[in-house]
């Protein structure tokens, strides 16, 4: 029987994910800052006290990510899947955020993210078999204005994660980043979401109106998050999972809008870009 290991299982994606994985018959421990949160999620769900292990835990904090992973291999032996949910977010324009700003949302999605890695690891590397889950977004594959700094803690997790997969394969272990559109979840709340205190009027008509957008935008995202997870499992349990994974047709449109461009321009300035070699392979011995 395989054991989940979820950051963020208390709402969102990761409670849904934790919810299906449940019903599949997993183990899961589900992790959240707060663990009275974490039992109130799954407290109106029954039949599952046997298999879930609710477990509090800070990201940021390694002591707690060194309890959380004694706990479940205490209790189940194992941890078969990782799946990183736990994050928040920033919006404003990449100015307009103040370091302090920058180094919470950082500590939370990438420091925090790398602590639990860290903590699982070891117990994966010596049973040569496992999978990491990282939820990016598609955010982590392209951006747009106002989500410059959350968008670039995505997009270290992803440059971290084709690390991992290269890294880790011939250990036994899969690593598959899931980059998701915009789900109803309350992510855009101020729990999880939160904007920058600075506010430039230069910025007004980009990052501006997208942090207008989103005041307004929430409780209407396109994707169910309940299907969400339904594919995530899908993809990460098929024999051959994928490396990276998009779900919802907006991150998918995103991802092709954002390939296109990058190919179109890489066409337009090849031979530019192709320019640099030595004339004579013999120059290269005096470089």
């Amino acid at each position: 029987m395989a054991t989940w290991f979820i950051t963020g299982a208390a709402r969102g994606l990761g409670y849904e994910i934790a919810l299906h994985a449940l019903e599949a018959g997993a183990n899961v421990v589900a992790t959240a800052r707060s663990l009275s949160q974490v039992e109130a999620a799954f407290a109106a769900v029954p039949g599952f006290p046997e298999r879930l292990l609710p477990v509090a835990l800070d990201v940021t904090m390694e002591s707690q990510v060194a309890a959380a992973v004694e706990a479940s291999i205490a209790r189940f032996g194992s941890i078969d899947f990782l799946v990183n949910n736990a994050g928040r977010g920033l919006l404003g324009s990449v100015e307009e955020a103040s370091a302090g700003e920058v180094q919470t949302v950082f500590a939370t999605n990438v420091f925090g993210l790398l602590n639990v890695i860290r903590g699982v690891l070891p117990h994966m590397r010596t049973a040569r078999s496992g999978h990491i889950v990282n939820i990016t977004s598609m955010g982590g594959f392209a951006q747009v204005a106002g989500w410059g700094i959350y968008g670039a803690t995505k997009f270290a997790v992803e440059g971290v994660s084709e690390a991992m997969q290269a890294e880790l394969s011939s250990l036994g272990i899969k690593v598959t980043i899931v980059e998701p559109g915009s789900f109803r979840t309350d992510f855009l709340d101020g729990s999880s979401l939160h904007t920058t205190v600075n506010e430039i009027p230069d910025y007004a008509a980009t990052a501006g109106r997208v942090r207008q957008a989103v005041a307004t935008s929430n409780g209407g995202q396109i994707n169910d998050p309940a299907k969400g997870a339904a594919a995530i499992y899908t993809a990460v349990t098929a024999e051959q999972p994928p490396s990276r994974l998009q779900i919802g047709p907006d991150a998918i449109a995103m991802v092709e809008a954002k390939l296109a461009r990058v190919r179109d321009e890489l066409e337009t300035w090849r031979n530019l870009g192709s320019s640099t070699l030595f004339a004579d392979p013999a120059d290269s011995r005096s470089a």
